[in-house]
């Protein structure tokens, strides 16, 4: 039980900021409410079978909105390092697992928040609804960002104070994940390469079993595929994070 209060204090603390500075959520949308309003009506019907080409993009780009969004959270604790703040924190009697497990599960709420503006916004536009299947796309991503996320902050607390080193690692493993993962374009019809190069990075199977729940698929392997890549996301990130701040001596 102490260690649900201490993720529970954890989760709070992170929370009052959040909700306090919830105009950075609505200019998180901004760029990718650009990306839809001026890319997709260049994709024709890259859907396939008259499926409109936001029901293609849109959980590609919610994927690479949470990939991005929560493979930065680390730099926040770094400047709690720098400060001096996380040192305090740890110096207290809390489960310092618990610590990191509230932080990550904030991480939930604005991947859910930008999501679901997303979805509402495209809707005028053509996007079909299907409400069962997308809110377990939804859940999907959440989880998926929770496990990036204690990964982002076990890194920060890898680099210590070097601010730089953090940055260069996450954004050299962010970026080759989402070009290889087919958001903005199908792989399918590029090099031969390209597409099995694809095979072997696991977001490409997570965007594949957001695009399936988003034209109303539920029960098929895609999506099972995508369930068992958050899945293990989620447990390998808490177990890393878990690690890194039990031993963290700063």
């Amino acid at each position: 039980m102490d260690f649900l209060y201490d993720v529970k204090t954890s989760f709070v603390r992170e929370m009052k900021p959040l909700i306090s500075g919830w105009v950075w959520l609505a200019f998180g949308l901004v760029q990718p409410l650009l990306y839809i309003g001026l890319f997709v009506p260049l994709l024709g019907d890259v859907g396939g079978d008259g499926v409109s080409a936001l029901q293609w993009f849109i959980p590609g780009m919610m994927v690479m909105l949470t990939l991005f969004g929560t493979a930065m959270v680390g730099w926040s604790l770094t400047e709690e390092l720098l400060s001096g703040v996380l040192e305090r924190f740890l110096a207290t009697p809390m489960s310092r697992p618990a610590i990191l497990m509230g932080r990550a599960l904030k991480e939930m709420f604005p991947l859910f928040f930008q999501a679901v503006v997303m979805i509402v916004i495209a809707v005028p536009f053509g996007l079909r609804l299907f409400p069962v299947e997308m809110l377990y796309g939804l859940v999907l991503l959440g989880l998926f960002g929770v496990g990036v996320a204690a990964l982002s902050y076990a890194l920060a607390i890898a680099a210590k104070n070097n601010t730089s080193l953090f940055y260069m690692v996450s954004q050299s493993v962010a970026l080759p994940l989402m070009l290889l993962g087919g958001v903005l374009l199908p792989l399918d019809g590029g090099p031969d390469w390209l597409y099995i190069a694809s095979r072997f990075n696991p977001l490409t199977y997570l965007i594949e079993a957001e695009r399936a729940l988003f034209v109303g698929e539920l029960f098929n392997v895609t999506v099972l595929y995508g369930t068992v890549v958050v899945g293990v996301t989620l447990v390998v990130g808490l177990a890393v994070g878990a690690t890194a701040i039990r031993r963290a001596s700063l």
